[in-house]
């Protein structure tokens, strides 16, 4: 009965609230009606304004940059220097400079044009000028804008001055950028063969004409298009031919082309469009703009969705009320559906850390797998690799991960599981997959061979790791080394496939990053005996005392290089040789040159596996040779700049004494005197002997401007033991005797 009674008012309650809803719907259904066949033709009226006011402001301006372009055209051809360009077969250089500097200042002048072509038929070159991409002399060849040929060629079809809209790349390299531009033709075709001699090309830019026209983000409905005297239907924005069905293409020739100003309202592209269009202007282009039908009327519609929103919302509101009174009675069930759900999450998540922490133990042998006991353990985590049937051990390792970890530090675990991801996907087409998590850069996989597969599957192994390597680097932009073990069917060995790979990953450090490693040829590796090439590490540890640093980098650079074909043990014995090798050189160079030895200059020995690759490592090392070079040419310097110095005080001091000489000097200093000549001129770009001379004759000047002194005894004075000799050097260094200097002063 409760039951039964339950359901009667429910059908009640239904009916009620059915009946009152329908009323009010319909009410608010009929008045929306009326409001919107009253507005939608003043709608269409206006929206049809607005797009003609625009697509002729448009016209306007394609006529009026055709009037601009015919203009600059006429002007460049009676440009002397850049007629030479077009009427002689081999310009100079510097009528081809100042003929691309005329056409450079065009191109700056006139902000619409977006590059400028002369062409000249008999060298088949373009002279270009353009604000972006391509400019200078080329030929056909390296002329990224290919339709400009085809419009050479063509020439006949199109009038001069005519604008051709068209899209043109501007770098030839890159082969994607593209500039929209409208191209004015100018050319000579005088002769009997109606050939092109020369020609003027003018690219204005479509951004300054189409401004009214072109789509923006504020006015995304409509679309405006170009109906050129080709019968084209060219897009606004791209310039580009749209493709037209028949319909289409019918409904354009029958009711849009060669007819008056006007808007028709019509199916284009297969959905209703009010079709506004111009009247043919003087190039014979009509400009039409399409705007789907229920955006145009969007306004008036909104009205009457806001009638059947809020008729709508009445409805919903009652059915939301009967709906929240039910969920009430039943909550309790919705809290233990949310609490069950939660807890298989729970679950979920737990499951998945257990699983990943097992295989790693295996992995790393702290836990073994030899029993049927220890077998089932692992299905009851969820781990059902079979590792009887032939497995192998594959270890992928993250590329530069030193900067990933600086740069994206924070989701460095959400890469590697995707990357666990992507290796799960494609593996399991060809192989049982598990991935682990081996923490820092490294993720183990392991890979069980299917039934059917091939023992020797060497080939589509590397096909598949090349595939895993290739959609981490398309997918998420990282890049991988992988290293793959030999296939083993028996599960105790898997640490030691481990220790293998690992190892072998090693060797990235040689091969390179996105190598891909077959550990069992690094293996091999180890049965070669390396000796260490004791006769280059003494050749370095000269190139370093002798501040040969380009020779010591390649002899280091030779030591390291020669160890790729041994095992990575031998790689950190030859390293951690040098390394010592080298701080014993540094200690020795500091010690000698008296260099600060508090600095600290020297390298720890770093490990291999410090280094992604062999550059890294040898950057270091180089670094370290170029930081001591440098502290020893600062320490030269500072010698020598001392001795100039001193020279300098000597001279000076000591210019009157008519025995001082270059060999005085260096007796003074206790060296010799092709050594001191050479550092000071070295440091002064001057000879001694000429600013002895010059520091003797300016005091000799002062001698004269300011005593009464007879020339020979200011010779005297000033270390000149012949009269002669001085008035001679005088009259070479001022241009007058000493006199005739003193008379000059005395006036």
């Amino acid at each position: 009965m409760p039951a039964s009674r339950t359901v009667n008012n429910g059908k009640l309650y239904s009916r009620l609230l059915f009946t009152i809803t329908l009323c009010i719907v319909l009410t608010l259904f009929v008045s929306s009606l009326f409001y919107f066949f009253t507005y939608s033709r003043i709608d269409l009226k206006k929206a049809y304004q607005s797009d003609l006011r625009n697509l002729t402001q448009t016209s306007k301006e394609v006529i009026s940059m055709t009037e601009s372009a015919q203009s600059v055209s006429f002007q460049i051809y009676r440009t002397f220097t850049i007629s030479k360009l077009m009427f002689y077969t081999e310009p100079n250089i510097y009528d081809v400079t100042a003929a691309m500097n005329e056409l450079n200042n065009y191109l700056n002048s006139m902000p619409f044009i977006e590059s400028i072509y002369v062409y000249n038929s008999k060298n088949d070159l373009f002279y270009t000028a353009s604000r972006q991409g391509q400019g200078g002399t080329l030929n056909r060849a390296e002329l990224a804008d290919k339709g400009i040929l085809d419009i050479l060629e063509n020439f006949q079809q199109y009038k001069p001055f005519t604008p051709i809209p068209r899209t043109y790349l501007i770098d030839q390299l890159s082969g994607e950028e593209k500039t929209k531009a409208y191209t004015y033709l100018g050319y000579d075709a005088i002769g009997k063969n109606q050939t092109i001699n020369s020609a003027v090309i003018i690219n204005v830019s479509a951004a300054w004409i189409n401004k009214d026209i072109g789509v923006s983000s504020s006015d995304a409905a409509g679309k405006s298009y170009i109906l050129d005297n080709q019968d084209r239907l060219l897009s606004g924005d791209t310039l580009e031919a749209k493709t037209l069905g028949v319909e289409d293409s019918t409904l354009l020739t029958d009711r849009i082309k060669n007819q008056p100003s006007g808007y028709i309202v019509a199916d284009f592209e297969g959905r209703k469009s009010l079709i506004s269009f111009t009247s043919p202007d003087s190039l014979e282009w009509q400009y039409v703009r399409i705007t789907p039908y229920d955006k145009v009327t969007a306004a008036v519609s909104s009205i009457r969705n806001m009638t059947l929103l809020i008729a709508a919302s009445i409805m919903i509101a009652g059915l939301f009320i009967s709906w929240l009174l039910s969920r009430m009675l039943y909550k309790p069930i919705h809290q233990i559906v949310d609490k069950m759900n939660m807890l298989e999450s729970e679950k979920r998540n737990s499951s998945y850390t257990i699983r990943q922490n097992t295989l790693r133990s295996l992995i790393q042998g702290t836990k073994a797998l030899q029993t049927d006991e220890q077998v089932h353990k692992l299905a009851q985590s969820g781990i059902t690799f079979t590792f009887g049937a032939g497995y192998r051990v594959v270890m992928i390792k993250i590329d530069r991960f030193a900067e990933l970890k600086e740069t994206r530090g924070a989701d460095i675990p959400v890469y590697k599981f995707a990357i666990m991801n992507i290796s799960g996907e494609i593996g399991l087409e060809h192989y049982r997959v598990e991935t682990v998590d081996m923490e820092d850069d490294c993720i183990v996989m392991l890979l069980g061979r299917l039934e059917g597969t091939p023992a020797d599957d060497d080939e589509l192994l590397r096909s598949v790791l090349g595939q895993i390597r290739q959609s981490t680097m398309d997918f998420l932009k990282i890049g991988i080394s992988v290293t793959y073990s030999t296939e083993s069917d028996q599960p105790q060995q898997l640490p030691a496939l481990y220790k293998m790979v690992h190892e072998a990953s090693l060797h990235r450090l040689f091969l390179g990053l996105g190598c891909l490693i077959n550990a069992q040829d690094i293996m091999d590796l180890k049965s070669k005996e390396y000796v260490f090439p004791v006769d280059k590490e003494r050749k370095l540890t000269d190139a370093l005392m002798t501040s040969k640093t380009d020779e010591a980098k390649r002899l280091f650079a030779e030591i390291v290089h020669e160890t790729a074909g041994y095992p990575i043990q031998v790689v950190q014995l030859a390293i951690s040789h040098l390394t010592m090798s080298v701080n014993s050189i540094l200690f020795t160079i500091q010690k000698n040159n008296n260099l600060d030895v508090e600095a600290g200059i020297g390298v720890p020995i770093p490990a291999p596996d410090k280094f992604e690759t062999i550059g890294e490592l040898k950057d270091v090392f180089f670094s370290l040779f170029e930081d001591i070079q440098a502290k020893l040419s600062m320490k030269r310097n500072n010698k020598q700049e001392e001795l100039v110095r001193k020279i300098n005080e000597l001279v000076d001091k000591e210019y009157a004494n008519p025995s001082f000489g270059l060999n005085w000097i260096a007796d003074e200093l206790g060296m010799s005197s092709i050594y001191v000549s050479r550092i000071y001129k070295q440091q002064t770009l001057n000879a001694i002997v000429d600013v002895i001379n010059n520091v003797r004759l300016e005091r000799a000047k002062e001698q004269l401007e300011q005593t009464d002194l007879s020339v020979i005894d200011i010779a005297l004075k000033c270390g000149y033991t012949s009269s002669s000799y001085f008035h001679r050097m005088f009259k070479k260094s001022f241009g007058v005797t000493p006199t005739d200097y003193r008379k000059v002063k005395a006036q």
